[in-house]
């Protein structure tokens, strides 16, 4: 295996998104030799700013909190300032086949009885969010969807709609699929408060856009990032591994830090195979399977927030930039399949649930349902899967090592998330070598 021939490296990173940089970073602080494979052309993962429709785009990845102590803890690191949309001065929800037309802050109102019912018991869920699975109790409420816990509180259809809306827009995916555990685990991480919980998961953007986090982690790393560079298989022994890419080339390492997506992570060959836990989580996939779409719109127009119900092509759409002539909308929806995201018409369609009145100038965005690298959005679990895999899914294998914000404590699925687990990684590997080279030292009295 690798002992047999030099090693390229002391470490090999597969993934160049947030989670493997800050891996990178922290290993070749400590002298290590680092390699970064990532497959895509450009370094960030699901985290990705791109100019289009005149503006620096969140098409990925974007907001953060300073309730997300390793993300912020980031933005003071490398001095990046922070910002927010337009506030909203209008609000849309619908009651049945009925528009309403308010204020966020009574739409925020109508909701906020079925949130705190829904939510009531989340500590006692999840005391500790930075240990998810460390209450017995948790098992139990795994096995629900929120769907499931959402119509036990027989709400009235104008408070239904309007909670179910807010719902999606979190999960990104249809109800029925997303686990009531993660509606926990997002609330647990802000104490149980559901209103901090929105806002930490909704408002605040890096002003330069989070490209300038990821470019900053890298410059800030001695490691050999490599772009296009698409890993294949993975033969890995106690003493090494060889990383294959599709090129030809192999890498071989002392070390392999794995931060692929759940929803991949399966497809990789790797030998001998991955433990069941990460294999099967793989195989059923995430819940999240929606869309992202950005649309320019013509202006003047008044910021606003609308919020629909699961069966639309668009849950939740509001202001991201106001100009003179233009403004330009982010909108979520739970199924990538209902809405093509470059089709302008189909998007002028969707947003006349609630406004007839906008004019869609232009439409962007990613399908990363269909991107290789991906193949889903943030990561939001299925009934059970916490419970079931995230033990596994953490877990070393041998010179094996895992990141990624899918298999994160605290706020999985998002950036914080994937910097906490590199962070992690980067531990476990430095004090397995600490462990090994105090095991072969000699003892102490003896001659060399």
């Amino acid at each position: 295996m690798a002992s047999s021939i030099d090693r390229e490296a002391d470490v090999v990173v597969v993934g160049g998104g947030i989670a493997g940089l800050i891996t990178a970073r922290e290993l070749s602080r400590t002298g290590l030799s680092v390699i970064v494979l990532e497959a895509r052309d450009r370094l960030g993962g699901r985290v990705f700013t791109d100019r289009r429709l005149g503006r620096d785009l969140e098409i990925g990845g974007n907001w953060l909190h300073w309730v997300q102590p390793h993300a912020w803890a980031e933005v003071t690191r490398y001095g990046l300032g922070v910002t927010r949309g337009p506030r909203p001065e209008e609000a849309y929800w619908l009651a049945g086949d009925q528009l309403r037309r308010g204020t966020l802050e009574e739409f925020m109102r109508l909701i906020d009885p079925g949130m705190r019912r829904l939510l009531a018991d989340t500590m006692r869920f999840i005391p500790r969010p930075d240990a998810p699975t460390a209450a017995p109790e948790l098992a139990e409420a795994d096995r629900y969807s929120v769907q499931e816990k959402l119509d036990e509180l027989q709400l009235s259809v104008e408070e239904y709609h309007a909670n179910e809306a807010a719902w999606v827009g979190h999960f990104n995916a249809p109800l029925t699929d997303g686990a009531f555990s993660s509606a926990l685990r997002w609330t647990a991480a802000t104490a149980g408060s559901w209103h901090l919980m929105h806002e930490a998961s909704a408002v605040f953007r890096l002003a330069e856009g989070t490209q300038a986090l990821v470019a900053a982690i890298a410059a800030d790393t001695a490691a050999d990032i490599r772009t296009g560079a698409e890993v294949r298989r993975i033969e890995h022994q106690p003493d090494g591994a060889r990383v294959h890419l599709a090129d030809g080339q192999t890498v071989a390492a002392g070390r392999v830090v794995l931060t692929l997506p759940m929803n991949i992570l399966g497809d990789l060959d790797v030998s001998p195979p991955l433990n069941e836990g990460k294999l099967a989580a793989s195989r059923e996939k995430t819940a999240s399977r929606g869309t992202k779409v950005w649309i320019r719109v013509r202006g003047p127009i008044r910021p606003f927030f609308a919020y629909s119900r699961g069966a639309e092509p668009l849950s939740v759409v509001r202001t991201e930039y106001i100009g003179d002539d233009d403004a330009v909308l982010v909108g979520f929806g739970a199924d990538s399949t209902r809405l093509d995201v470059t089709d302008r018409d189909a998007v002028q369609r969707a947003l006349a649930v609630w406004r007839d009145d906008l004019e869609v100038l232009e439409v962007t965005g990613h399908d990363w349902m269909s991107d290789p690298y991906s193949r889903e959005t943030w990561l939001m679990n299925r009934p059970g899967q916490v419970t079931r895999y995230l033990a596994a899914q953490q877990a070393p294998e041998g010179v094996l090592h895992f990141a990624g914000s899918d298999i994160a404590n605290l706020w999985a699925g998002f950036i914080d998330g994937a910097i906490e687990t590199g962070l992690r990684a980067a531990r476990e590997i430095t004090g397995a070598l600490r462990t090994a080279h105090f095991r072969t030292a000699a003892p102490v009295g003896t001659s060399t």
